[in-house]
C-alpha cells in the first residue's frame, strides 16, 4: 500500500470559466507547483496518479441524466447557455470544454475515494475536487459536477455502510447534503458562515436529513466575523464527538479556504494555522476510527496567491505525513515564480499567526450563552447529537 494518492492531471487547470472570475485555475496550478518545491510530492510515501474522466454511467449516480446531456451540449456550444439548469449565470458562466473539465475533476476524486477504499492507498488529496454545490439537475455556486457526492457514492456501491463527509468551506456544503438527505449511511458535516448572510442560504441546525435518516446532517452556521478561535472551538465541540458516533468507514473532507480573513468573497476570519488545524484534526478522526481512510478534497478560496496555495500545500503535507512547519519559509524559487508571472510579491511564511497557537478552550468546561458563536454551536449539539446517542450539553 502506497501511503498517500495526490491526484494531478495538468488538464485540471481547464475549469477554466474566463478572466476575471473568481475560481481561477491558477490556484490549482500555483498550489502544485509550490507542494512540489516543498518536496510533498516525493515517492515513496506519495504517488501522484492520473486517473481517467468520469464517464456518463459515474456521472448518473449524482447527477440526472438529462442534466448531463445539457452540460454536454453547452460545452460544445455555450453561447446558447441562458440560465436554464444554473448554465449561463454570472456565477456559473458556461464555457468551452466544461463537461471534459468538470469530468475530469469528478474522475479524479473518485479515482482517490476507490483507491483508498480498496487498501490501494492510505490517504487521497484531489485539491481540483470539493465541488460541492452542484446538485443533482443543476449547476449552482461555481460546480457543474459533485466530485465529492460522485466519490462517495462509489465507495457506497463498492460496500461501503458508513460514510462521514466534512465541510469546512464557508460556504455551506448543500449539494453533498441534497444527494444523500434520505440516506443513513452518510452523515454529513457542515461548518460555515450562516447562511442568513451568504450564499447558498441553507445549513441551518433544523436541517437534520430527511424522514428515512434523522440526523443525518448536521450543520454549524457560524456569524460572520468568527475568528481562529471561535472556528476552531466550533471544530473540537461538533466535529470529532459525532464522527466518533457514527463510526465511518471512510472519511471524506471538503476543505474550501474561503472562510481566510483574506478571501473577497466571504466574512470569516480565519488564518492559514487554523486551517491547518482543522486537517490535522480530520487527519487524526481518519486514523481513530476508520482505518486512516480517508479523502480529502479542495474547494473554494479565492485569494489565489497568499491563500490558496499555502493552505492546499498544507492539506497535501498532512495527508502524506510531511507536516509543513507554519513558521517555515515559503520557497524562494516559488516566490520568484509568483513575481515574475502575476507581478506581484507571494507570502513570506507558511503560516499567518508567527507560530503562536490558538486557544479555544473545551466545550464540557462550559459555554458562554451571550457568545454568537457558543450560541450557535449549542444549537447545532441540540438539534443532532441526541439523535446519535451524545450528550448536547457536555462532552
Amino acid at each position: 500500500m502506497i501511503g498517500t494518492q495526490v491526484v494531478w492531471d495538468q488538464r485540471c487547470t481547464s475549469y477554466d470559466f474566463g478572466p476575471g472570475h473568481p475560481m481561477h485555475p491558477s490556484r490549482l496550478a500555483l498550489t502544485h507547483r509550490l507542494a512540489e518545491e516543498l518536496g510533498l510530492l516525493e515517492p515513496p510515501e506519495v504517488q501522484v496518479v492520473r486517473h481517467p474522466s468520469a464517464d456518463d454511467e459515474l456521472l448518473h449516480t449524482v447527477h440526472d441524466p438529462d442534466y448531463v446531456q445539457v452540460v454536454r451540449r453547452l460545452s460544445a456550444d455555450p453561447r446558447t447557455a441562458d440560465g436554464s439548469y444554473g448554465l449561463g449565470t454570472e456565477d456559473t458562466p458556461a464555457f468551452a470544454g466544461m463537461h471534459e473539465a468538470s469530468a475530469l475533476a469528478v474522475g479524479g476524486s473518485v479515482g482517490a475515494a476507490r483507491a483508498v477504499w480498496r487498501g490501494d492507498a492510505r490517504h487521497g488529496v484531489n485539491i481540483a475536487g470539493g465541488l460541492h454545490h452542484a446538485m443533482p439537475r443543476r449547476a449552482s455556486g461555481f460546480c457543474i459536477y459533485n466530485d465529492a457526492a460522485a466519490a462517495i457514492a462509489a465507495v457506497l456501491t463498492e460496500g461501503a455502510e458508513r460514510v462521514v463527509y466534512v465541510d469546512l468551506d464557508v460556504h455551506h456544503g448543500d449539494g453533498v447534503e441534497r444527494v444523500f438527505w434520505d440516506d443513513p449511511r452518510v452523515l454529513t458535516i457542515s461548518l460555515h458562515e450562516t447562511g442568513q448572510l451568504l450564499f447558498p442560504g441553507t445549513g441551518f441546525p433544523g436541517d437534520r436529513g430527511g424522514p428515512r435518516a434523522p440526523d443525518s446532517a448536521l450543520n454549524v452556521a457560524l456569524p460572520a466575523g468568527t475568528g481562529d478561535r471561535g472556528w476552531l472551538r466550533a471544530f473540537h465541540a461538533v466535529v470529532p464527538a459525532a464522527v466518533r458516533a457514527f463510526r465511518p468507514q471512510l472519511v471524506v473532507s471538503q476543505h474550501g479556504c474561503d472562510g481566510h480573513v483574506a478571501d473577497p468573497l466571504a466574512h470569516l476570519a480565519l488564518s492559514v494555522d487554523a486551517m491547518q488545524a482543522a486537517m490535522v484534526g480530520v487527519h487524526d478522526l481518519a486514523h481513530e476510527v476508520a482505518g486512516g481512510r480517508w479523502l480529502a478534497l479542495g474547494g473554494g478560496g479565492y485569494e489565489l496567491v497568499d491563500v490558496v496555495p499555502r493552505v492546499w500545500a498544507h492539506l497535501v503535507g498532512v495527508a502524506g505525513h510531511r507536516p509543513v512547519g507554519l513558521t517555515e519559509p515559503v520557497p524562494q524559487s516559488w516566490l520568484d515564480y509568483v513575481t515574475r508571472v502575476y507581478g506581484r510579491r507571494g507570502p513570506a511564511r507558511m503560516g499567518d499567526r508567527g507560530g503562536a497557537p490558538v486557544e479555544y478552550g473545551r466545550w464540557d468546561d462550559g459555554h458562554d450563552p451571550d457568545d454568537e458563536v457558543d450560541v450557535a454551536v449549542q444549537a447545532s449539539r441540540s438539534a443532532v447529537f441526541p439523535g446519535l446517542g451524545l450528550d448536547p450539553w457536555f462532552d
